[in-house]
C-alpha cells in the first residue's frame, strides 16, 4: 500500500471518479481508504495539476510565515524580558545569554543573534587572576591617603614591591569604586572688594559687562558696552564674533585716548576680564579696577539696567544676519541712547544733555547727590537753575 501520493495522482484518481470508475474499484486498485477518497475529492476536487501546485506552494508559505511570526514573537518577548539588564559590557552580555537560554530554552545561537552579541565573547573564558593582594593594599592606601589618585597610589604600590601597569592600576581603582570626588572649588577673590563709591563726575567710574545674542543662521556673536556711571551715557558698544582680553584692552585704550582714564572700572569676574591683559592695563594706567562679588550682578547694576535696555529695545527686535549689519543697528541704538531716548535717573534728560549742562565731557565737576524721597524737590530745582551754573541738583 502506498503511504503518499503526489497531487498529480490524486488527480488522475479524481479523473478516473469522474470518467465513471466506481469508488470501491478505485480504493483496492489505489490501495486507498474510501476516507482518504472523498478527503481528495473535497480538497482536490475540480482542479487540474496546475492549480495543485499553486495551492501546495501557498499551503508552504503560509506555513513559513508562521513560523516567522512565532519566532519574531518570541525574540521580541525575549527582548523585553532581558530590557531591566544591563547588556552594555561583555559581563552583562554574557549573563543575559546564560538567563535567556535557562528562561525560554532557546539555543546559544539565537540568543546571540537577538542580542547581537558575538558568540567568541560570551565563550570566551578569564585568564586573569583575581588580583586579590594588590586589590587590598590599593584599597587600605586609599583609605590612609583619601584624596590621592591613582596615579599616586601607583608610586606607593611600586615602592613596596607591587609590579604593574598603571592602567591595571586604574582599573582595579574604578572597580573598587576608590575614585577621588571633585570639591566644588571656590571663586577667586580678584581686585579690591571694598564699597564701590558713588560717582559724583563724568569720567569718574565707568562700568563695562558683555551680552550674547546670535545671528539668523545661529553662530553666536558677543557685545562688549562700556556706560559711565554719572552721566549715564553709553560709551560704547563693540560687538564680535570673539572678545578676547586683548581686544577688551584694545577698546578700552581708545576710550582713554578719546576720554580720558577714569579712576575706577567696574565689572564682573568674566575670563576676559580677569585676564593677565587686563589687569596689566590696568596697572600701567593706574586705574582702580573693582570686580564685584560673584553671584551678584545687582553691584553692576548700572551695567545690567544698559543690557536690560540693549536687549528689550535692540536685540530682541531684529534679525541679524552678519556682522556688519548687527554692529551698523546696535551702534545707531547707541546714538539713539545718548543723544535721543530721556533717562529718568537724569531727570528725564539725554545722557548728552547732561554732559552739556554741567560742563563738557572730561569736566571733575562735583555733582549734589539727592537722596531719592527728595526726588521731586530735586527736579523743581534743576528747572530752576540756569544752564551755565556747573553744580547741578540731580536725582541719581
Amino acid at each position: 500500500m502506498k503511504k503518499r501520493f503526489s497531487e498529480e495522482q490524486i488527480i488522475k484518481v479524481l479523473k478516473e471518479a469522474e470518467a465513471g470508475a466506481g469508488t470501491g474499484d478505485l480504493c483496492r486498485r489505489h490501495g486507498i481508504s474510501p476516507a482518504t477518497f472523498y478527503k481528495w475529492k473535497a480538497k482536490y476536487g475540480g482542479m487540474e495539476v496546475s492549480d495543485a501546485k499553486k495551492l501546495r506552494a501557498l499551503e508552504a508559505e503560509n506555513n513559513q510565515l508562521k513560523k516567522l511570526l512565532a519566532e519574531a514573537m518570541l525574540d521580541n518577548a525575549i527582548l523585553k524580558d532581558v530590557n531591566f539588564k544591563k547588556v552594555v559590557t561583555p559581563q552583562g552580555q554574557r549573563e543575559a545569554v546564560a538567563y535567556i537560554k535557562e528562561t525560554h530554552g532557546v539555543s546559544e545561537r539565537r540568543a546571540c543573534r537577538i542580542l547581537g552579541a558575538g558568540r567568541a565573547l560570551v565563550r570566551y573564558c578569564f585568564t586573569r587572576s583575581p588580583d586579590t593582594e594588590l586589590r587590598e593594599r590599593l584599597k587600605t592606601l586609599a583609605a590612609e591617603r583619601r584624596r590621592f589618585g591613582y596615579r599616586r597610589l601607583a608610586v606607593f604600590l611600586r615602592r613596596e614591591g607591587f609590579i604593574c601597569n598603571i592602567k591595571k592600576i586604574r582599573r582595579i581603582y574604578k572597580e573598587e569604586n576608590l575614585m577621588v570626588k571633585r570639591r566644588k572649588g571656590r571663586k577667586k577673590a580678584t581686585g579690591t572688594r571694598a564699597p564701590l563709591p558713588k560717582a559724583d563726575s563724568i569720567n569718574q567710574i565707568w562700568s563695562l559687562d558683555f551680552m550674547s545674542d546670535a545671528f539668523t543662521d545661529g553662530r553666536r556673536f558677543r557685545v562688549l558696552g562700556v556706560l559711565d556711571q554719572c552721566s549715564r551715557e553709553c560709551m560704547t558698544l563693540v560687538a564680535d564674533t570673539s572678545m578676547p582680553g586683548l581686544r577688551v584692552v584694545r577698546e578700552l585704550e581708545s576710550l582713554v585716548q578719546k576720554r580720558g582714564k577714569p579712576k575706577v572700572i567696574v565689572s564682573d569676574n568674566g575670563p576676559e576680564l580677569i585676564s593677565a591683559a587686563v589687569m596689566s592695563w590696568a596697572d600701567d594706567h593706574k586705574i582702580d579696577w573693582h570686580y564685584i562679588q560673584p553671584g551678584k550682578p545687582q553691584q553692576n547694576g548700572y551695567t545690567e539696567s544698559l543690557n536690560d535696555k540693549i536687549r528689550d529695545e535692540c536685540l530682541s527686535e531684529h534679525w541679524f544676519r552678519n556682522l556688519a549689519e548687527a554692529r551698523t543697528i546696535i551702534e545707531d541704538w547707541r546714538q539713539d541712547y545718548n543723544h535721543v531716548r530721556p533717562h529718568s535717573s537724569l531727570n528725564y534728560l539725554t545722557p548728552m544733555e547732561f554732559v552739556q549742562r554741567i560742563g563738557g565731557k572730561n569736566s571733575n565737576q562735583k555733582l549734589n547727590i539727592i537722596p531719592p524721597q527728595d526726588a521731586v524737590c530735586a527736579r523743581l530745582l534743576t528747572v530752576a537753575q540756569p544752564s551755565s551754573c556747573l553744580t547741578q541738583t540731580l536725582t541719581l
